[in-house]
């Protein structure tokens, strides 16, 4: 029988970087500006799904008549509100030490995110991701986000792995149901919110708190060479 080698593919926001409850904040201070109400926890719950699929939530749960002009500027305000918070990013724990961990053994891994270059830029910045070595994947590349399976496949063909050999960690339900449609399995983190019965429910095989966690208990997903 064939060995398949492992290969990982990271969610950015809540996954490697604390930058989920920023998120939140710019998303309201964005519908703030344009006059729509919505509070911060039906928010946190939509963090890392597609913008489309933010759309309709936008539209279910507000009723208003959300148009394309009002979105691209909905979009502007997000990006320029998160950029000013992009000071209090930080690094989750061990997300520098697990990326530098499977580099050093030889396993490929990338990141993709459905956040777009400009909003992903400074997390990239400061896990210190070499643009020119690292196949990273945005919302701009693909099209169509989570919970659609597009980011991940991306990601694997850049990597040259096969899907079902690939491990997808992530923090949020988004995450392991477009983990699952791209035949992928699937590692959750708490480190974005969710709890732990919520991401096993949405397929997670495994869940960990954190990366320096699942550093920890690397072999238990297959990571080793």
């Amino acid at each position: 029988m064939a060995h398949m080698d492992t290969a990982f593919v990271f969610d950015l926001d809540g996954t490697l970087i604390d930058s989920v409850y920023q998120h939140v904040l710019a998303w309201q201070e964005a519908l703030d500006a344009e006059g729509i109400e919505l509070s911060a926890w039906r928010i946190h719950r939509k963090i890392g799904m597609s913008g489309g699929l933010f759309t309709n939530m936008l539209v279910r749960e507000t009723q208003l008549d959300i148009n394309p002009e009002l979105l691209g500027r909905l979009r502007k305000r997000h990006a320029e509100a998160y950029h000013r918070q992009a000071g209090k990013l930080r690094a989750l724990p061990g997300a520098k030490e697990l990326l530098a961990h499977l580099t050093g053994a030889g396993i490929p891994w990338t990141i993709a995110t459905s956040g777009r270059m400009e909003t992903a830029a400074p997390a990239l910045e400061i896990l210190g991701v070499d643009l020119e070595r690292v196949k990273v994947v945005t919302r701009d590349q693909v099209k169509y986000a989570k919970p659609d399976p597009d980011l991940f496949l991306t990601a694997a063909e850049r990597l040259g792995v096969d899907i079902q050999s690939t491990i997808v960690v992530g923090d949020s339900i988004w995450d392991t149901l477009a983990a699952q449609r791209a035949r992928a399995l699937s590692v959750g983190l708490l480190c974005g919110g969710y709890g732990e019965d919520e991401l096993q429910r949405a397929g997670a095989f495994r869940v960990y708190e954190d990366p320096a966690d699942l550093l920890r208990h690397l072999d238990e997903v297959g990571g080793r060479r």
